[in-house]
């Protein structure tokens, strides 16, 4: 297991979704019209203001004030609580509250697969850039088949990286919906 993702300016929001596997599936939750910082920031922001970030927290939570409080956690904090929300009571319903078992309990990429998708708010887009994590940063076996063409977050490794990323971001998200059949 990584120290540290390099996807925030945050060490200590870096160290928490490292560290953390519900802090790391909320950071991707929220990875969504916001930037990769802002959305991975979040988990931090989540800890900090309720205590705690594990699944049976989130789930019981009324989130939706937390993410409205200053500064918003979220460019559309209503919907993104909700989404939070869900995806912690599919975790603590499916995998008994760990997280980590999304990936853990996966004996090959096709479950892996399913069980990404099966997250409320995760797409396909979001399974692969997931699964590119997981598999570059964790060494999660069954994540290899999911790591897409393009770039994604498993390929940040540094703050520079992180940087190349987010100016590339926009160019392959346009080339991966070319890519997609039709």
């Amino acid at each position: 297991m990584p120290e540290r993702l390099y996807f925030t300016e945050s060490d200590e929001a870096n160290e928490l979704i490292a560290s953390d596997p519900m802090a790391l599936l909320v950071g991707f939750e929220l990875d969504q019209r916001v930037t990769v910082m802002k959305a991975f920031e979040g988990p931090l922001a989540l800890k900090e203001r309720l205590g705690a970030i594990d699944a049976a927290t989130l789930a019981s939570a009324d989130l939706e004030p937390v993410f409205f409080e200053k500064p918003v956690i979220h460019r559309y904090p209503r919907s993104m609580a909700k989404r939070v929300q869900e995806l912690a009571v599919h975790v603590r319903d499916r995998y008994d509250g760990h997280a980590a078992r999304v990936w853990t309990d996966a004996a090959d990429a096709d479950e892996l697969r399913a069980n990404l998708l099966a997250l409320p708010g995760f797409g396909e887009m979001k399974v692969k850039s997931i699964g590119a994590v997981l598999f570059k940063h964790f060494g999660v076996e069954a994540a290899r088949e999911l790591v897409p063409w393009h770039p994604t977050l498993g390929d940040v490794d540094s703050p520079e990286a992180l940087e190349r990323y987010q100016a590339e971001k926009t160019l392959h998200k346009a080339e991966w919906a070319k890519a997609q059949p039709a």
